[in-house]
Order: C-alpha cells, then sequence, then structure tokens
C-alpha cells in the first residue's frame, strides 16, 4: 500500500537524518513542506488591506529565483487601485462568458474574486529575452527549433520566479490563486494601457491572495511513485492519449474544485 505524502515525507527526513549535521538541513526542509503544501488555492478572499511590506516580500522571493542564462525576464505590477482591480476582474468574466457561447465545455472557475481581491499581481514577461537563450538568429528550420525551446526556456524561469511569490505569500499565511487565463489578446489590450505596461511585454499571470472567505481546502495530488522514475521512465506511469481524454472527460472537472477526499 502506498505511503500517504505527509508519511513518505517522514520518512525521507528520518532517512536524512541519519548525520547529526544535517539535522538543521531536515528541519529547514520540514519548514518548507509545511509551507508548500499549505499553498493552496482560493478565489474568494476577506477583506484585508495588505501591507506595503508584505508585497516586498513577496517579490523579494521573486527576486531570487533561478533563470536561464540569468536573464530574469520578470516584471512584476502591485495593483492596489480598486477601479484597476474591477477592470482586471471584468475581462476575466467577461472571457468567462466568452468560453461559454464558444460551448468550450472546460469547467471555468468563477472569476468574480479577483476584482476583490486584497492582494493583486500582475506578471510580465519579456519575451525578447528569448535571444539570450541558444538560437541562431538566421530563420532556419533548426533556427526554429532552438528558438522554441529558448521560448519553454524563458516560460520555465517566469513560472519559477512566480512560484516563489506564491510560497512566500503562502509563508505570511494568505491563500493565493495562480490565474493564467490572460492571454488572450483583447486582455491584454485592456490591461496593458490600463497599468502602462509596455508593449513589447506579455503579460502572462495574474497572482492574487489573502486571507480566505471559506477555509482553503487541499486538492488531489498525484502520489510519489506515479511521479517519481529511477534512471528509466516507469511505463506504469505513462497514459495513453486515450486514457488523458477520459481523465478529462470524468476526472478534470473534479480535481479542479473539490477536496482531494472527494473526487470520486
Amino acid at each position: 500500500m502506498p505511503l500517504t505524502a505527509g508519511a513518505l515525507t517522514l520518512v525521507m527526513a528520518n532517512e536524512i537524518e541519519t548525520s547529526p549535521a544535517s539535522a538543521s538541513h531536515t528541519a529547514r526542509y520540514r519548514a518548507l513542506m509545511e509551507v508548500v503544501r499549505n499553498r493552496m488555492t482560493n478565489r474568494a478572499f476577506a477583506p484585508c488591506e495588505i501591507p506595503r511590506e508584505h508585497f516586498e516580500m513577496i517579490l523579494e522571493a521573486a527576486r531570487h529565483a533561478p533563470s536561464g542564462a540569468n536573464a530574469q525576464p520578470w516584471h512584476y505590477i502591485v495593483v492596489t487601485d480598486s477601479s484597476a482591480k474591477e477592470t482586471i476582474g471584468q475581462c476575466f468574466l467577461d472571457e468567462q462568458q466568452h468560453r461559454v457561447r464558444l460551448r468550450m465545455g472546460f469547467p471555468t472557475p468563477n472569476y468574480a474574486g479577483v476584482k476583490t481581491a486584497p492582494g493583486l499581481i500582475v506578471v510580465a514577461a519579456d519575451f525578447r529575452f528569448v535571444s539570450a537563450f541558444p538560437i541562431l538568429n538566421d530563420g532556419s528550420e533548426e533556427d526554429c527549433l532552438y528558438r522554441q525551446n529558448a521560448e519553454r526556456i524563458l516560460l520555465q524561469s517566469v513560472a519559477a520566479s512566480t512560484m516563489s511569490a506564491h510560497l512566500a505569500a503562502a509563508a505570511l499565511g494568505y491563500a493565493v490563486w495562480w490565474i493564467t487565463a490572460i492571454g488572450q489578446e483583447y486582455i491584454q489590450k485592456k490591461i496593458k494601457p490600463l497599468l502602462g505596461v509596455p508593449e513589447e511585454l506579455a503579460i502572462i499571470d495574474v497572482m492574487c491572495f489573502g486571507p480566505p472567505l471559506k477555509a482553503s481546502y487541499k486538492r488531489w495530488k498525484r502520489r510519489l511513485d506515479q511521479i517519481m522514475n529511477w534512471d528509466r521512465f516507469n511505463s506504469e506511469n505513462f497514459m495513453t492519449t486515450e486514457q488523458i481524454e477520459e481523465w478529462i472527460k470524468t476526472r478534470r472537472h473534479k480535481v479542479m474544485f473539490r477536496d482531494e477526499t472527494n473526487i470520486d
């Protein structure tokens, strides 16, 4: 029978503690995992005044993230103006209705909480830094492949920085919400001038946070043995295209919005 995540972490920590010198490292790991496990998504927040110091602490964590070529291709815009939050939130509500009209079939969350989120940070990426990564710049087919990889490097870099910000917010006791539904061109055209974002940059995420209006709950996560492979990929962890399609059809809506104990 597979170990629970908590039990497995305890076993791993105990094994690490075989050397007295590693005891402090294990304590740091446990403290980190406490923050990681309690970084939970919430889409409705209680009214709260976020201190400027907390915004700075959160983005100080984001600043220290790794990035390809140490390019640090990110910018963060702290939004405190209520009218700006209203406009940004309405963009997402309009997108929600647009998906309904398209009959997309995606279980879109309720974006109303964006308008009243005590903490709201817009994440912008500078894709010009793709040129800082290995590319040929000659328009060849091989260059296209390198450029595709370079864009992945950039996105991974910004995601690492954003995740650091989320963990910092969780460490400060806030519930968080990572919103990525901002790539549509019409949303960019509304939000960029609103926040004075240069045209050369792309807004790719919005981070909302604050005290939860209702208690946050832990969503389902795969077991460690389902994602961890030793030396070679474990074929038992591979999902066929048909299995993924079935998962989307029968389980996606459950794991997106339900408590991990209530998905079956």
